[in-house]
């Protein structure tokens, strides 16, 4: 690794081909509906024909040199720490021309909210796991309740339902021993290392080739489900078990992080970092779907995002802003924010989330909004399915327990892992009185707004019941959600 100047990153790449559109679309890549496929797998994008149309992203940016990192001064008053890894480099075809682009872009929009940024390029699995231990060190010195946030784009799969970040030079299509010594490996080397933080945030946003270049077309090639720890939000590019497209110039952002910039320069300072992830999968959703290509709209990306957050980390970087409350035009609005915000009943949650964009569309929390009238539509939808046995009763508990609401409102407003957190605590009697028929109620519910871990968990739990069918059902659910579980899981939860 070679220390930078602080402030930019190094104009030129010296070991990239010298035509790098060339380099990335020859003549053997495979074609699909019509367009040329990029590196970041066999899915992969459409290329310079779109481009030259105007449909990609961004302006021409410098690409990064190789085995570099460089870390940026925090312009805020709040301790908040990120890393970006971003790895380009790969053998011939794998390269991911947007790379340097993603890490440069959102680099400079992360230290507009007053993060302290350190990125990494195109970096060996040694090297690697090198910053990411520094960083590790860096976030266990700073304040509970700093922001953390790491980043990865690069080639990611999936072996043995164990999600890997690849290392530069490391081929996607190596054999299983190559790719499991030369990755990172999502949860041991990025959830695990990072410290525990319950009372605060730490972020992990994966941007990367979703899809097992080795073999695309077979099942379970993406990235398998997760759940958040206790502190942290996870956001993988699209669903799980599904492949993430890529530009194969290095002109344009790959579809998830032009989202992920676009919203952070332009949201409210007021918004909370969870609804920020939740306004980019909207707007990731929204531009694939409308895109002019028919090919775009056929793959477009459903970014997967996995919760277990209680502090509300706002993006304003101001240290008079911590703690303090929202700064309403008026009290007519305050007290429709607060009606919102104690509502725990999806179609109450929906109704008042309308009417609040309607009368006040200049909110500084309309973005906020816009999240709960969305999951809330969501949590309804689920609601009316056949599967699902919850009645509202549910969603209004007979306890006090502060936990057991948030993550009600939290599930009224779709949040899956919540739904799931509710169902154990039935199981478990925590918070709440013991109750079987509430806890196969809300893992049916989180497995309804797209929980593959709840939806296995509720299979195990028809087996044990001798219950076949239905074990089949969600087991089957399960892997349509893209959950794979671990050899070692043996039909039971760890």
């Amino acid at each position: 690794m070679n220390p930078l100047t602080p402030d930019v990153l190094p104009d030129s790449d010296p070991d990239a081909p010298t035509d790098r559109t060339t380099a990335t679309r020859g003549p053997s890549r495979r074609q699909v509906l019509g367009w040329p496929l990029a590196a970041c797998g066999p899915w992969a994008a459409w290329g310079a024909s779109a481009q030259a149309q105007g449909y990609g992203y961004g302006s021409p940016t410098p690409t990064a040199a190789t085995g570099t990192t460089v870390t940026a001064g925090s312009t805020g008053t709040q301790t908040r720490l990120a890393l970006l890894m971003g790895n380009r480099v790969y053998p011939s075809p794998f390269d991911l021309p947007p790379v340097h682009k993603n890490v440069r872009d959102l680099k400079a929009s992360l230290e507009k909210r007053g993060f302290n940024v350190t990125a990494a390029i195109d970096l060996d699995p040694a090297s690697l796991k090198k910053v990411i231990q520094k960083f590790a060190q860096d976030v266990a010195t700073a304040p509970a309740d700093a922001p953390v946030l790491f980043y990865f784009t690069g080639h990611g799969m999936q072996v043995d339902a164990e999600n890997l970040l690849l290392g530069a030079n490391v081929a996607p299509d190596a054999n299983e021993p190559v790719l499991l010594n030369g990755s990172l490996h999502f949860r041991r080397d990025v959830i695990d290392l990072l410290p525990r933080r319950p009372s605060g945030l730490t972020m992990t946003v994966i941007d990367a080739c979703r899809t097992n270049l080795r073999a695309a077309l077979k099942a379970g090639d993406g990235f398998n489900q997760v759940e958040a720890p206790p502190g942290c939000l996870i956001t993988f590019s699209t669903g799980a078990g599904k492949p993430a497209i890529s530009p194969s110039v290095e002109t344009q952002n790959t579809f998830y992080t032009a989202s992920l910039v676009k919203v952070l320069n332009t949201a409210s300072d007021d918004i909370t970092f969870s609804d920020l992830f939740r306004l980019v999968k909207t707007d990731v959703q929204n531009v694939m779907l409308n895109h002019p290509i028919a090919g775009i709209r056929q793959m477009a990306q459903f970014p997967f995002i996995a919760e277990n957050v209680r502090f509300k980390a706002r993006l304003s970087p101001r240290a008079a802003d911590l703690g303090a409350p929202v700064r309403f035009a008026n009290k007519d609005e305050s007290a429709a924010w607060q009606e919102l915000e104690g509502l725990s009943w999806p179609s109450d949650v929906r109704k008042q989330a309308d009417d609040y964009l309607k009368r006040f569309p200049n909110s500084t929390l309309a973005g906020s909004a816009e999240v709960a009238r969305e999951g809330a539509s969501d949590a309804a939808k689920a609601m009316q399915r056949n599967d699902v046995r919850l009645f509202k009763s549910a969603f209004f508990p007979k306890t006090e327990n502060t936990a057991v609401w948030q993550d009600v409102r939290k599930a009224a407003r779709g949040d899956k892992d919540a739904a799931a957190r509710i169902a154990r605590q039935y199981r478990n009697g925590e918070g709440v009185n013991r109750d079987d028929n509430r806890y196969e109620g809300w893992m049916q519910y989180a497995s309804a707004l797209g929980n593959g871990i709840a939806s296995y968990e509720l299979a195990v739990y028809y087996r044990n019941l001798d219950q076949p069918v239905m074990a089949s059902q969600f087991e089957t659910r399960a892997r349509e959600l893209g959950y794979t579980p671990p050899a070692t899981l043996d039909h039971s939860r760890k």
